[in-house]
């Protein structure tokens, strides 16, 4: 059996989603800023996407930026702000676990002379309203904050958060890659000036993403040279994926009710099975977690080992972020959370997508299990560090 529980690093591409896509390689193949009828058709496309970003975030169309993923998404938002507010003040507040592409962006700030508080979390993961309230100052010019943790699922309180900042009138950031086609989104209603996300999280091509960016909020350009995107990302549109990403979160939305239901009562079995283990914990937190996410801390073995051995099985997983899967260092998530760096080290994250079913659960249960066993077998700590610890 092959079971594929490697969602939040990406999915895969709807059947829906590709058939929408072909005819922009073949037929609707020309420029969208090209003033012919080639170009004009081509434009549809790309106008139909932006008006069904923007009604699965409750947003305008002329508030959505196309661009080629998360990653350049938050970092429009934040070298934007910065460079655009400098004269205003150089404080931004963000958290200790966030998304690399965040937490690399406020380094860099740092390096040019901005100041970053980096709010701790507690033992699930989530900072709340009061941490960010207290910490914003006269100089502080943005706040970015996650929508849901991509290593442990854990979702962050961000309507109170989004109230807090526009009482005190800062500018509020979300990277929501691991939350959009998952959980209910409406930027007005949750006080949201900017947010990230990618089409690949969600059964769409990868290489696109959106940054939305509040009507009256203008940010600098990162990527110059042409006037597209209104002037504020240019080079020429990735129309296919474009046109992807719209059917997807289309789709994706339409269906969040339905496959929340699905998705978290399969997930939930697979935390219950897997909590059977001794000696293990579920990371982030109970209830307030993705419908998808589970990630799994087992005592005593390597990640990576794990992860090897679920792959010998058929099973991919991962031991947290895809973007620094080639790190042997532990999970900077998971440290903040409060875990050992052994603990850490044996973490597993398994996610879910509406493909999954009860049998490949049971089947992930099963081998994961006997995985355990098997490496502790061969463990000559852990008879003496079980033991120790029972006592």
């Amino acid at each position: 059996m092959r079971v594929y529980l490697d969602n939040a690093a990406t999915t895969k591409v709807r059947p829906e989603v590709v058939q929408e896509m072909l005819p922009y390689y073949d037929e609707f193949y020309g420029n969208a800023s090209s003033v012919h009828t080639f170009g004009q058709e081509a434009k549809k496309g790309l106008d139909r996407a932006r008006d069904r970003v923007a009604a699965a975030l409750g947003a305008q169309s002329s508030e959505i930026i196309f661009t080629a993923g998360g990653t350049e998404a938050d970092n429009t938002a934040i070298f934007g702000v910065a460079k655009k507010y400098a004269s205003k003040g150089k404080h931004i507040i963000t958290t200790a676990i966030e998304h690399h592409a965040v937490l690399h962006s406020c380094e860099q700030l740092e390096q040019e002379g901005y100041r970053v508080t980096y709010l701790p979390v507690d033992e699930y993961g989530r900072v709340t309203a009061e941490q960010v309230k207290n910490a914003i100052c006269d100089d502080t010019i943005l706040v970015t904050i996650m929508f849901a943790n991509n290593e442990i699922g854990t979702v962050m309180p961000i309507a109170e958060i989004g109230a807090v900042c526009k009482e005190h009138g800062v500018l509020f950031h979300t990277d929501a890659v691991q939350a959009v086609g998952h959980i209910h989104i409406n930027v007005k209603e949750m006080n949201i000036d900017m947010l990230s996300l990618s089409g690949h999280k969600f059964h769409g091509p990868k290489g696109v993403g959106v940054l939305y960016v509040r009507n009256g909020l203008k940010l600098p350009s990162l990527i110059v040279g042409g006037a597209q995107e209104r002037t504020r990302r240019a080079g020429t549109e990735n129309l296919p994926a474009i046109v992807g990403l719209g059917k997807a979160i289309e789709l994706a939305t339409a269906e969040i009710d339905e496959n929340a239901k699905k998705i978290s009562a399969l997930r939930d079995r697979l935390i219950k099975g897997l909590l059977t283990i001794p000696h293990t914990r579920l990371n982030g937190h109970p209830t307030d977690r993705l419908p998808n996410n589970a990630n799994i801390s087992i005592r005593y073995i390597e990640g990576e080992s794990i992860l090897l051995m679920l792959d010998m099985n058929g099973i991919a997983a991962s031991s947290g972020s895809a973007c620094t899967s080639g790190s042997l260092d532990p999970s900077h998530v998971l440290l903040a959370i409060g875990l050992t760096h052994e603990v850490a080290h044996g973490s597993v994250r398994l996610t879910l997508s509406e493909y999954t079913t009860q049998e490949e659960i049971d089947y992930t249960i099963e081998v994961l299990k006997k995985t355990t066993e098997r490496l502790r077998a061969m463990s000559p700590i852990y008879n003496e560090s079980a033991t120790s610890d029972n006592k």
